[in-house]
């Protein structure tokens, strides 16, 4: 039984093989009749049918190439292969749109006594817009129903066909009432159009591939679903990037400092389930486990990385007669500095537990990152 991924690329290549034929009719039929019945406006359109016939091509050859999983050097995915090939193809629109308006223009300028357009070419400009809008409506449900950016692109791409098949379908009735240069006006105006396309694809795209994040409405969303676990008391430097349709993050949750490292492991799954559960473009939870605000207290260059437990344990470990005296050692590392809980393994007096307290209270001068202490005994 094909797995979920397999369903979605089968239902996303089904679709798409259907557009790409009607495409190519469509763009076979508007070259022809264009030429036959002398409207420039009419071979635009043809134009673009065809290169949305390319367009579904692309979708098809890159879909099937981002839906890989994983693998040692992808170790996110593919996805990003849908990105860079829609970029590739916006830009292709882009070149197609300069170079057709580039000539229209030519023929704007040097156009005597043209030839006026005929009706067929009003009849295949219905057909298209029909044609069109139906693939479009098909296209942009199934992309909704599967989740794919890629699919419902692809299907405003379709309807944009019908728009520009709008445009000559005016064009040519306006010629044929005796206005020739209306048709190369036309053609003008579907050559913007497919520019428009190419650019919106092109620039959306870009924003991707420079890992640009989500929108502050859809981030204060996120914050608020966080806040509503029991145990987070803060998020912060919460960050996004995109790739393909799926979103990538990665957060601080700041907790109580006096939690164990297992229970502050614990609230951040679950915050990933619920962040996974109720954002469905969320696809990859990274988090970072915080017992205060760090955000202002960034690593730099000019700071000193507070010492690690064996560092600690050399400056202090004479403040005390044996290590068979201590039981445990508990390091809070807070606001810059290290406070310690001392727990003894026998019961000293209490002078004896006050006299390594004040051992270890002394050392505050010489170690400046040394903070709260407090001698714990059983009684």
């Amino acid at each position: 039984m094909p797995t979920l991924d397999q369903q979605r690329l089968q239902i996303a290549h089904r679709v798409t093989i259907i557009g790409m034929i009607l495409d190519i009719v469509l763009g076979v039929l508007k070259l022809i009749v264009g030429k036959m019945a002398n409207s420039h406006a009419l071979i635009a359109d043809g134009v673009h049918s065809l290169s949305d016939a390319v367009t579904d091509i692309f979708v098809l050859i890159v879909t099937r190439i981002s839906n890989h999983g994983p693998d040692s050097k992808h170790p996110y995915g593919h996805a990003r292969f849908e990105t860079i090939g829609t970029t590739l193809l916006g830009s292709s629109l882009v070149a197609i749109a300069v170079i057709l308006a580039y000539n229209y223009l030519n023929l704007l300028n040097t156009q005597r006594d043209a030839t006026l357009p005929t009706w067929p070419a009003l009849i295949v400009a219905a057909l298209s817009i029909v044609g069109k809008e139906w693939i479009y409506q098909l296209t942009r449900k199934t992309g909704e129903k599967i989740n794919s950016s890629l699919l419902i692109a692809n299907a405003w791409h379709s309807r944009s066909d019908a728009f520009s098949s709008i445009v000559v379908l005016v064009g040519v009735a306006a010629s044929m009432l005796g206005y020739a240069w209306v048709d190369v006006i036309a053609a003008i105006l579907v050559a913007l159009i497919i520019g428009k396309i190419g650019i919106s694809l092109v620039w959306e795209n870009l924003k991707e591939l420079v890992d640009t994040g989500l929108d502050e409405p859809e981030l204060h969303r996120i914050r608020e679903t966080l806040l509503q676990i029991d145990g987070i008391i803060n998020v912060h430097d919460l960050r996004t990037r995109r790739m393909a349709n799926s979103v990538l993050l990665d957060m601080h949750l700041q907790v109580a400092p006096d939690i164990s490292v297992s229970e502050g492991h614990n609230i951040g799954e679950w915050a990933a389930r619920e962040l996974l559960g109720q954002f469905e473009s969320i696809n990859d939870v990274i988090y970072h486990i915080d017992v205060e605000d760090d955000q202002d207290t960034r690593l730099s260059a000019n700071n000193n990385l507070l010492p690690l437990r064996h560092q600690v344990l050399e400056a202090l470990s004479h403040c005390w007669e044996s290590d068979r005296e201590v039981k445990s050692i508990t390091l809070h590392y807070l606001e810059n500095r290290v406070d310690i809980e001392l727990f003894l393994n026998r019961q000293p007096s209490e002078a004896a537990a006050g006299q390594i307290e004040s051992r270890l209270i002394a050392q505050k001068s010489k170690y400046p990152w040394l903070g709260d202490i407090s001698v714990w005994t059983e009684h």
